[in-house]
């Protein structure tokens, strides 16, 4: 059976972004590799020397050349010395810049340019670093996991040591949106623990960027940052997301109320100058019905508005539209996209978007939707500015018809990894009154968290004053109390952030270890995300990449057999050898190692789950399936596109190379 996962990795072949001709100007390639160049990460301490073997003694004091550690090089040629030991002569770009030379011994190989972010710490154990592999598959392995954590745990409280544990992570979270850390994967391997999960051993390097650790006790600066002062005050944004479409003025009404009524709160317990709300609108495209007057619109901007009586006066004239849209489904990701992207949310440590609506959204590929992305897009757009999303969802009686695919978008809206469950909350029959006290219990918990400095539940983070939630959601029908705890652990994780922020938390010193992705205690819930470090030239290249999979597989609802045909002459064009890829009629057999799975996706220890769907899977689907394929892909061009002008997330891995070799760290799950 033809492998449609060998066709897809083949549009996007990583491996021809790095593709120049064979010259000495080019780095060496990497073994076996036709595209793919070799790269190194400089250990502590490494020094360039001008010649291979030159003795430390021989350099001069006053020109002595440190690498920084963990920062990226180039491998341009390899040479043993007289003594027999191996040298690397490196440069910090792949544009023919060359530094000089280094031992082999002080480098870390690294082809993949693939980093780890951390969760939030907020419901699951920090993570540990092993120094053997074995130690760590031993440990998830055992039936008496929860026992061993117990004592390993133990151990690093009392003595900050314990055996086969190099280090640990911080108790707070350390957000790499505003705080970029390099957390390198260097090898990994699936394993299933005994209660059926799936968990990958990573090994990884790591560094804290204050170097304030050295590797020989492998202690983690997180030892003492968790127990920082929490001097200061959490600065609290929530932003209203409200569909003012016809039907939404008791809705619109009963935030406004309530948000007075949480302001008189707030005013008793003296919490009215860190806590600021924000208001934005939204209803569909105005070129298909005019009258709407606005597809999304900010009323108050939290950074603007320093008091109650400055929102409820450019509130007051938020009303319901007076005329119809042309569908039932409205724009609602345009008033999500509004808020991330039109509010200012520098000044604020947690933030927030609560979205009230009673109707589906326009999907990425609809000639309406002004945005062009779809829910896991602008989640992942929430993400990245270090905001949460909350949605109330209006289940109507107008729109029983619609409830179920809304229902399917706002969940995947409103997922994030501080939460057991989405943060969607369906309103039967779209209740008024039942609106206004989930409304209300959520916007309460959010501002409670604000003022809970006391209490101590024997972890790491409760010496710091911030008091954990418990870890697992009740099984309660009491909506109430659920939203009340979704909200308390979300707030939980940004106080971590907040906390983490303040202390200088930074990732330990562990130059080469071995971590879960997942957590020890509960294998279900993850520890870490991969980032993908991809330049501007790749960013650009995956791009067009995609673009043409695009038409090829358009091209299918004609004829499947024209569709498979186009996708080999995409994969062809994307190779490194065309010739060669044009006279093969079956792309999955053997092909050259530039031709397969994208040479650079063959060498993560992650797959996409597109790379599994095979040609078979692809003919079951009816048309709707197909679809919602094509638009999934359509809406991470979009996405793409947003990254390249992200221009404040781009950096550079090595201080002096080519920004040409900047790098951008793409969500793997953003990836095709």
């Amino acid at each position: 059976m033809k492998s449609m996962r060998a066709l897809l990795s083949l549009w996007l072949m990583l491996a021809a972004w790095a593709c120049v001709a064979a010259d000495s100007t080019a780095p060496l390639l990497q073994p076996g590799r036709q595209t793919l160049y070799q790269r190194v990460l400089a250990a502590q301490d490494c020094i360039l020397h001008d010649t291979v073997g030159e003795a430390v003694a021989a350099v001069d004091p006053g020109s002595t050349r440190i690498l920084p550690p963990l920062s990226r090089h180039y491998v341009y040629a390899r040479q043993r010395a007289a003594d027999g030991s191996d040298w690397l002569q490196v440069g910090p770009d792949a544009h023919g810049q060359r530094n000089g030379w280094i031992p082999a011994a002080c480098a870390v190989e690294w082809n993949t340019q693939l980093t780890l972010a951390l969760t939030s710490p907020a419901r699951r154990d920090p993570l540990l670093f092993f120094e053997h592999r074995e130690q760590l598959e031993d440990l998830l392995l055992k039936s008496d996991r929860g026992a061993r954590l117990d004592t390993l745990q133990a151990q690093l409280q009392r003595t900050g040591q314990a055996d086969g544990v190099l280090a640990r992570e911080p108790s707070v979270a350390i957000d790499p949106q505003r705080r970029f850390y390099l957390l390198p994967v260097l090898s990994g391997e699936e394993i299933m623990t005994p209660d059926g999960q799936v968990v990958r051993l990573l090994e990884v390097a790591s560094l804290n960027a204050s170097r304030a650790v050295g590797p020989a006790t492998g202690r983690s600066l997180a030892m003492t940052d968790a127990t920082a002062s929490a001097a200061g005050t959490l600065r609290t944004a929530v932003v209203f997301v409200i569909d003012t479409t016809i039907s939404m003025r008791p809705y619109i009404d009963q935030t406004r109320d309530m948000i007075r009524q949480v302001y008189a709160r707030m005013r008793a317990q003296g919490q009215t100058q860190d806590v600021r709300f924000g208001m934005v609108a939204y209803r569909s495209n105005v070129a298909a019905v005019p009258g709407l007057e606005y597809t999304s619109r900010i009323y108050v901007d939290p950074s603007q508005a320093s008091d109650e009586a400055t929102f409820m006066a450019q509130v007051a004239d938020i009303r319901q539209a007076t005329v119809s849209s042309s569908r039932f489904d409205e724009d609602a990701y345009a008033g999500v996209m509004q808020a991330i992207d039109g509010i200012d949310w520098s000044g604020f440590d947690a933030r927030y978007i609560v979205l009230v609506t009673d109707a589906g959204a326009l999907y990425a590929a609809d000639a309406l939707s002004s945005t062009g992305l779809d829910a896991a897009q602008v989640r992942q757009a929430a993400a990245d500015a270090g905001i949460a999303i909350f949605a109330l969802h209006l289940r109507t009686p107008a729109g029983r018809r619609n409830h179920a695919r809304a229902e399917q978008q706002y969940r995947v809206l409103a997922q994030h990894a501080a939460a057991d469950a989405p943060l969607y909350y369906p309103i039967d029959a779209g209740n008024v009154r039942t609106f206004g006290r989930r409304i209300g219990a959520l916007t309460e918990t959010l501002v409670e968290r604000v003022g809970r400095r006391a209490g101590n539940d024997g972890q790491d983070v409760a010496l710091a004053g911030i008091v954990r939630p418990d870890q697992k959601r009740a099984d309660t029908d009491d909506a109430d109390q659920q939203i009340r705890h979704d909200a308390a652990q979300v707030g939980h994780a940004m106080q971590l952030s907040w906390l983490g922020g303040r202390s200088a938390a930074s990732v330990p010193t562990v130059l080469r270890g071995w971590i879960s992705d997942h957590d020890l205690r509960r294998p279900d819930v993850p520890a870490t995300e991969a980032r993908v470090l991809l330049t501007k030239a790749q960013l650009s290249d995956l791009s067009d990449a995609v673009r043409q999979a695009l038409e090829a597989v358009e091209s299918g609802f004609g004829s499947e057999q024209d569709m498979f045909a186009r996708l080999r002459s995409v994969a062809a064009s994307m190779g490194t050898n065309p010739d060669e890829a044009t006279r093969r009629d079956d792309l999955s057999g053997d092909v050259s190692p530039g031709m397969r799975v994208g040479e650079y996706l063959d060498s993560l220890p992650y797959r996409s789950a597109i790379m599994s769907l095979d040609e078979e899977a692809w003919r079951s689907w009816d048309r709707q399936t197909q679809a919602a394929f094509i638009d999934g892909l359509k809406a991470r061009l979009r996405l793409y596109e947003r990254y390249n002008e992200d221009v404040d997330r781009w950096i550079s891995l090595a201080h002096d190379g080519d920004v040409r070799d900047d790098v951008y760290p793409v969500p793997l799950e953003m990836m095709p």
